[in-house]
């Protein structure tokens, strides 16, 4: 493992987090609409309060990190009545301003590194510029963007799969010798030329923390190379009978990549946690939450997920579709356990949950779910939890 993985000193926030059998992070809801597009009254919204408020109590609750999605729409979203997604704040910025009100839990901005004018420079700049801010708990994950309409956006056209990632691995290698320099850089591209470039604080723990979401072969192995977290979908689609088959030999094509590279590798999936007493009243919330489906915004969203060419979300079985998340998870508290504990035998490391009316499922979750985790071996016991 390099020396410069945040992972390989034993101090760092991202050291601190692996110690968990399973990794829990939360997925905030900075878009309007969340990952749901129903009319089911609800408080979930996108503004920063609201998200701030989700972040310090899923730090009290000892999750370990917090993830904030990045997306590009154009007026009216994606459509429907509730113009799903039209309204969002930026993901850098808010992961970023959550810093100054925290103090524990790793905080990830999702970053498309191919829109617009960035340049490694710029996000080594103000990388370590956060790491320092948050001691440590600041990353990224670094995206290319799938969709077409987000590129012309910025002027550009879309570059293909295998290109995207060819540039991702130029502008992610710059970024960790940015990171590590001790000298001036000068290089000659491809794509980003700098002269004598130095990059000043030096980041705490070796360089920020660094994730990337795929399930290509391309993004898997830029993985390998440079993240310490891969973010994953489901091959076979959004329910648990159909993933518990087809995630082993997907999660274990992951790590065998990292061991390739003389790393490990974590693997986080986003399931939507649909969590009531008993399982009759789970499905009858996630019924309810179905039954009033903005049917526009469900079908603007597939076209647009079907317009882009993300190999994670091609070929797959998408049930209850209006419930959003790349996994859904619905049942008991005991049953949301053992699900969880069926994700882990399946090879994953972890989960990114969201949920509808995010503050009181939130609280629920953590007042019926979590002692269960820990019950469970998923979770260290309370007081093991710095």
């Amino acid at each position: 493992m390099s020396t410069t993985d945040p992972s390989n000193f034993p101090t760092s926030p991202l050291s601190r987090v692996l110690e968990q059998p399973f990794l829990l992070g939360l997925f905030l809801p900075i878009q309007d609409g969340g990952w749901t597009p129903s009319t089911l009254p609800r408080s979930t919204t996108w503004t920063f309060d609201y998200n701030k408020a989700l972040t310090q109590r899923a730090e009290e609750l000892g999750f370990d990190l917090v993830f904030g999605l990045a997306q590009w729409t154009p007026k009216g979203g994606h459509g429907g009545e509730t113009s799903y997604r039209e309204i969002s704040i930026d993901s850098f910025m808010t992961v970023s301003a959550l810093a100054a009100v925290t103090e524990r839990i790793l905080l990830i901005s999702t970053v498309h590194v191919l829109y617009g004018p960035w340049h490694p420079m710029h996000l080594a700049k103000f990388g370590a510029t956060l790491d320092h801010i948050s001691g440590g708990r600041w990353g990224a994950n670094i995206v290319t963007g799938h969709i077409p309409r987000e590129a012309r956006m910025f002027g550009q056209i879309r570059p293909e799969h295998s290109r995207r990632y060819e540039m991702a691995d130029v502008f992610t290698t710059r970024l960790k010798e940015l990171w590590s320099a001790t000298e001036n850089m000068t290089v000659d591209g491809p794509y980003w030329s700098m002269e004598n470039a130095f990059c000043t604080p030096k980041p705490l723990y070796g360089r920020p923390v660094l994730v990337n979401a795929t399930g290509s072969a391309e993004g898997i192995a830029h993985a390998a190379r440079h993240s310490d977290i891969v973010f994953i979908t489901s091959p076979s689609g959004n329910q648990m009978a159909d993933a518990v088959e087809s995630l082993p030999p997907h999660t274990a094509k992951i790590r065998a990549a990292a061991a390739a590279e003389g790393r490990a590798l974590k693997t986080i999936i986003n399931p939507m946690v649909v969590c009531r007493p008993t399982e009759q009243e789970a499905i009858a919330y996630r019924d309810a939450i179905v039954a009033a489906a903005d049917t526009g915004a469900v079908e603007g969203f597939a076209a647009i997920t079907r317009g882009g060419d993300a190999v994670a979300w091609s070929g797959q079985k998408r049930q209850y579709a209006a419930l959003g998340g790349n996994l859904h998870i619905v049942g008991s508290p005991e049953q949301v356990v053992e699900q969880f504990l069926a994700l882990q035998k399946a090879g994953v490391d972890g989960v990114q949950v969201t949920f509808y009316d995010f503050a009181p499922d939130l609280e629920y979750f953590g007042e019926a779910v979590l002692p269960l985790m820990r019950e469970a071996g998923l979770r260290l016991p309370q007081a093991d939890v710095s």
